[in-house]
């Protein structure tokens, strides 16, 4: 049994004012993700990628359709998902330690196991000595780091992550992009990434699922056979050169589609 189980789901948004017509977000879509899977699901902006994403959340509801984590239908949102969004949703009143530890908290875990559990995912994120610090002191770059450890730090059946790195310079993507790969090599999480970049598609997945233009359907999946554990130079290995050839191909066609 997959881990997560989309099936006939789809999203339509009805319209709120006179005159406006209901948007169709999403048809039907069917997606079995397995345990320990990570699939990034590509496509061009305003296909319902995100959409997607927020449904699995629990965040929003299908208007047809069912998900299920471990055979147990998703009816709103839950620890059992951890979520990164492109905003850093931190608190800005707390500090990093305090944000990682939220959820902990909110659980009713003893201050010693949350220490614990916060020293290991600050120090898996490379944030040792920023303990104290406040969201504001932070970078984007290192705010993104502490809600990836936040959302971590409550051991999630499933992490959701939507477009994280879209706000961030392009070397520290980069770095963002291979830090959160090296934890998934060591944890190995089930993953659903969100993105509309064809290179992080590629280099984050086990499998890249491709998007439609909006109303969002699945058009392809592909399977990535890239060895781990993954390391930038794969970006310029002929085998990523034609997958990214691919999906270029396969982006551009719906991303012209999606101008008409």
């Amino acid at each position: 049994m997959s881990r997560l189980s989309i099936r006939n789901v789809s999203k339509i948004f009805p319209g709120h004012r006179r005159n406006v017509p209901p948007t169709q977000a999403l048809l039907p879509v069917d997606l079995e993700v397995g345990d320990n899977d990570f699939i990034t699901v590509l496509g061009p902006s305003g296909c319902g990628k995100s959409t997607l994403l927020r449904l699995v959340a629990g965040l929003e509801t299908p208007t047809t359709g069912e998900i299920s984590l471990d055979g147990t239908r998703i009816e709103g949102a839950g620890a059992d998902r951890g979520v990164v969004f492109q905003s850093y949703t931190l608190f800005p009143w707390l500090n990093v330690r305090q944000n990682i530890c939220f959820g902990l908290r909110e659980k009713g875990m003893k201050l010693t196991e949350q220490r614990e559990i916060s020293d290991r995912f600050i120090a898996q994120v490379g944030l040792r000595g920023f303990e104290d610090h406040f969201p504001k002191q932070l970078s984007g770059g290192m705010q993104q780091r502490v809600a990836i450890a936040r959302a971590l730090a409550n051991d999630p059946k499933v992490l959701l992550l939507d477009e994280p790195f879209g706000a961030l310079d392009n070397q520290t993507r980069v770095l963002m992009q291979e830090l959160l790969l090296g934890i998934w090599e060591q944890a190995q999480k089930t993953v659903m990434f969100i993105t509309h970049d064809i290179d992080e598609a590629i280099f984050m997945a086990s499998r890249v699922v491709v998007f439609s233009a909006r109303p969002g359907r699945i058009k392809t999946e592909l399977t990535v056979d890239l060895p781990h554990p993954r390391h930038y130079t794969v970006k310029t290995t002929p085998e990523f050169m034609a997958l990214k050839a691919r999906l270029t191909e396969e982006i551009r066609v719906e991303a012209i589609a999606a101008d008409h």
